[in-house]
């Protein structure tokens, strides 16, 4: 096919797993924000405050996901730099 641009390889790209890890952590940090925050609603004793720390890896795992979004977005542009320059 004429002008067709060749397939990239279907393996893992740089920042994948740091999207992963980030997805994962922010999605307990969800689950321990939704447990934190249900005793409040239901007029019950709140959770230690070990609870309300967990709830900070929500914060944290985005924070990872975004960093592999950004390493993901400069390995792209060092490969279209590279194939401009040959």
């Amino acid at each position: 096919m004429r002008g067709a641009t060749p397939a990239a390889p279907e393996g893992p790209r740089a920042g994948d797993l740091l999207v992963r890890i980030g997805a994962i952590v922010f999605l307990i940090g969800a689950f321990a924000t939704l447990a934190t925050m249900t005793p409040l609603f239901l007029g019950s004793d709140p959770l230690p405050s070990v609870f309300y720390w967990v709830c900070m890896l929500m914060g944290a795992g985005f924070l990872i996901a975004a960093a592999g979004v950004l390493r993901s977005i400069a390995a792209q542009r060092r490969q279209a730099r590279e194939a401009s320059a040959t």
